[in-house]
């Protein structure tokens, strides 16, 4: 009987120094990774215990078959119960204390599982090829690494991000509202000319709009965020790409619809 291979999955764990921990990962390749000595390009994604209920699967084997698309391997991190400690901003927690390991979360992935997916596996050369995505706190996570070590990424993405990260408790009427840390973040990182930024917010991500004008706060805090790198010297469009989904709510089901387009974004090969 004939078959042919459609995907290839790996799972294993890895040892961090830093976290002081195993860290689950799973790898999706495409078939033609046993055939070739090529390298693959690398989308790195927080939250990868999410992967079967995003459908990510499908969306894989769909771009991993398209010939516009770039050869490329998708690489999971799975959370555990530390998330909320682990995911954040590697400069400082927020105010209630949350994200006090995110620097070690950070040293983890740049200092060690990246460096240990460039040895064992057939992972571009080229930081330009490497995307770093994630939603909701693993998407703060994704960005603040990404921007503060952009040596190491080309591309990152951040669904429904937490850019609602502070470091103090919000003040009513404060129109600047700087406490939110993903601002500093931009403001006092170095602009790197390659970096390319996605982001995706539903219209249903949230209820809330603390100061009142009629934008829910997960939209405004990500608009935020993006008029800050635009003021760093980001172009919006160009370097930024921001995706609004009507009806879209913050969940698994809605990141997991958009993904394919995400990966469009990521991985569509460029013009010569």
């Amino acid at each position: 009987m004939q078959f042919q291979l459609e995907t290839i999955t790996i799972k294993g764990n890895y040892f961090s120094i830093n976290l002081n921990r195993l860290v689950l990962f799973r790898i999706v390749a495409p078939q033609e990774y046993l055939k070739t000595t090529s390298d693959f390009s690398v989308l790195l994604m927080n939250d990868g215990q999410d992967f079967e209920a995003m459908n990510l699967e499908h969306s894989l084997s769909r771009a991993f078959s398209s010939k516009t698309m770039k050869p490329f391997i998708y690489v999971g991190l799975s959370c555990n119960e530390n998330r909320i400690h682990e995911y954040g901003t590697a400069s400082t927690p927020d105010f209630k204390g949350r994200g006090g390991q995110a620097l070690k979360y950070s040293k983890f992935i740049t200092e060690e599982f990246v460096p240990f997916l460039k040895q064992e596996f057939k992972t571009s050369k080229d930081f330009n090829e490497w995307v770093y995505c994630g939603m909701s706190l693993g998407g703060l996570s994704a960005f603040d690494i990404v921007y503060n070590k952009s040596s190491l990424f080309g591309k990152v993405g951040v669904f429904s991000g937490s850019f609602w990260w502070r470091k103090k408790p919000y003040i009513k009427n404060d129109l600047k509202d700087r406490s939110r840390i993903a601002l500093e973040v931009v403001k006092n990182g170095a602009y790197a000319d390659h970096l390319k930024f996605w982001f995706q917010c539903g219209s249903l991500d949230e209820t809330a709009d603390r100061n009142h004008n009629g934008i829910i706060d997960a939209i405004e805090d990500t608009l935020d965020v993006i008029k800050e790198l635009k003021t760093k010297g980001y172009s919006n469009p160009g370097d930024i790409t921001y995706v609004q989904v009507e009806g879209g709510k913050h969940d698994l089901s809605t990141w997991g619809k958009v993904f394919p387009q995400f990966i469009t974004w990521a991985m569509t090969k460029t013009k010569p």
